[in-house]
C-alpha cells in the first residue's frame, strides 16, 4: 500500500467540527462558517447571500452543511446560486465537510457553507 501526504494549496481543510463550532487550521470559528481558496469567513446562514454569490466565479461547486440533519435550502437561494452559475450539494454538514476536504485535497474548486451541528 502506496500512503501519500496530502497537500492543501490555498484553501485550508476542516479538522474538525463540534457542537457550535469548526475547527479550521488549528483555530476553532463559532458558528457557521464559508471556505473558500480565498480563506475562512463567518457567515450568517441561509439570508446571507452575498458572500456566496460572491464565490461564483472561482468555484464548480457549493457544498452546503446544513447543520446535523439534511434539509432542504430555501428554494430562492437555490436558484439564485445555480443562476450564478453554481452547483449546489446539499448534506449534513459532517458530510459535507469530509467531502469537501476530499475534493479539496484532489484540487478541485470547491467551497464549503456549513451550519454547526
Amino acid at each position: 500500500m502506496r500512503l501519500n501526504e496530502i497537500v492543501f494549496t490555498d484553501a485550508q481543510p476542516v479538522e474538525g467540527y463540534g457542537s457550535g463550532y469548526f475547527r479550521i487550521g488549528g483555530k476553532v470559528v463559532e458558528g457557521p462558517v464559508i471556505l473558500s481558496a480565498g480563506g475562512v469567513q463567518s457567515w450568517g446562514g441561509y439570508d446571507d447571500r452575498a458572500p456566496l454569490l460572491a464565490l461564483a466565479e472561482d468555484i464548480d461547486v457549493l457544498f452546503v452543511g446544513t447543520g446535523a440533519e439534511i434539509l432542504h435550502l430555501p428554494r430562492d437561494l437555490r436558484e439564485e446560486l445555480e443562476a450564478a452559475g453554481m452547483g449546489i450539494e446539499v448534506m449534513n454538514a459532517p458530510s459535507a465537510c469530509r467531502t469537501y476536504n476530499v475534493l479539496l485535497s484532489e484540487g478541485r474548486r470547491v467551497a464549503l457553507a456549513a451550519l454547526p451541528v
